[in-house]
């Protein structure tokens, strides 16, 4: 090959340059697909993620069911407690209503028995006084008689020494 013919090769004519720019630099309908393509999955992931919020939002609205579930059942073991605690409570108060109304029955026997006591130590004592004087007259009666005799004793010394007798 001759130098003529590699530069007449080498030499692009106006056909040649626009098949080789068309290949290299990409057309607007090559913009317009790629984009069309990037706006496909744009939209695909907007939907993928309208799904997951959906999925989310069911899970979320499952999970609140199920604490208001649980929350539920809490409040009624701590109701069923309350009511229990209450009937213990109400069972205590009886109990203790019934333990004053023994007591204040007890108490009332107990006033009832030393009144009796002091009745009693009422009565023994007037008895004891009735007896006393009694005693104290029959005692001064006797002091009478033994003075009395004494005194006669003493007067029959006397007249014993005098010589009456």
């Amino acid at each position: 090959m001759s130098d003529e013919e590699i530069e007449k090769g080498l030499t692009l004519d106006k056909k040649t340059i626009e098949v080789l720019v068309a290949q290299v630099i990409p057309t607007s309908k090559y913009f317009e697909v790629r984009f069309d393509h990037m706006q496909d999955q744009i939209n695909g992931l907007r939907y993928d993620l309208k799904e997951f919020k959906g999925d989310v939002g069911k899970r979320f609205d499952s999970m609140n069911a199920d604490m208001n579930q649980r929350f539920e059942r809490v409040d009624q073991r701590f109701d069923s407690m309350k009511a229990d605690m209450d009937q213990r409570f109400e069972r205590v108060d009886q109990r203790f209503d019934s333990m004053k109304a023994d007591m204040d029955q007890r108490f009332a026997q107990a006033d009832k028995r030393s009144e009796q006591i002091i009745a009693s130590i009422d009565r023994l004592t007037d008895k004891l006084d009735h007896r006393d004087e009694k005693q104290r007259s029959f005692t001064l009666r006797m002091f009478t008689i033994s003075i009395s005799i004494s005194v006669a004793g003493v007067l029959g010394v006397f007249l014993k020494i005098f010589g009456v007798f």
